[in-house]
């Protein structure tokens, strides 16, 4: 995917946390759902117009103008909303950028939207980045989000925090 929402140069791209990726992903692609809108709306008002005989009509022009307007305006909370989530490091829970129907009380990334193997690797380095063993498997056993949302993979995730721990 190429991202234009924001400027990053590769190296910075590549610094980015699970979390800010998500959000730069997340406003790339509705900033891209904006575009196609617009550049829809604009060809059927376009054919509109030539079936109503107004082919070298100011009408169409008038109107690239004000849907363009429209998706800048909208292009530009997107851009304020993921440079500010971003610098958190997290996404927000009104559903700007990001979330998913998340679990304020985790300590990580909770989305739905995310395959059972990204939510494995989102939790899994979310506990290994705990020092105590014995912390991070209280913890880990006490995580009923983790539970929900790992579902059939929090088994195989308590094993290997497990095996770290010995």
């Amino acid at each position: 995917m190429e991202f234009d929402i924001i400027h990053l140069t590769e190296t910075e791209l590549k610094e980015l946390t699970v979390v800010q990726m998500k959000l730069l992903r997340t406003a790339q692609q509705k900033k891209n759902e904006l575009n196609h809108k617009a550049e829809a709306e604009l060809k059927a008002f376009r054919a509109v117009a030539l079936t109503s005989g107004m082919k070298n009509s100011s009408l169409v022009e008038a109107k690239r103008r004000e849907l363009q307007a429209e998706v800048d305006y909208q292009v530009g909370i997107l851009r304020d909303n993921l440079k500010y989530n971003m610098t958190l490091n997290e996404p927000t829970t009104d559903g700007d950028i990001g979330g998913g129907g998340g679990d304020e009380g985790a300590g990580y990334v909770v989305d739905y939207s995310l395959s059972y193997s990204e939510r494995y690797v989102i939790v899994r380095d979310y506990y290994l980045a705990i020092a105590d063993p014995a912390e991070r498997m209280a913890l880990y056993t006490a995580d009923d989000v983790a539970k929900r949302y790992l579902d059939s993979y929090y088994g195989s995730l308590y094993n290997v925090l497990y095996t770290y721990s010995q």
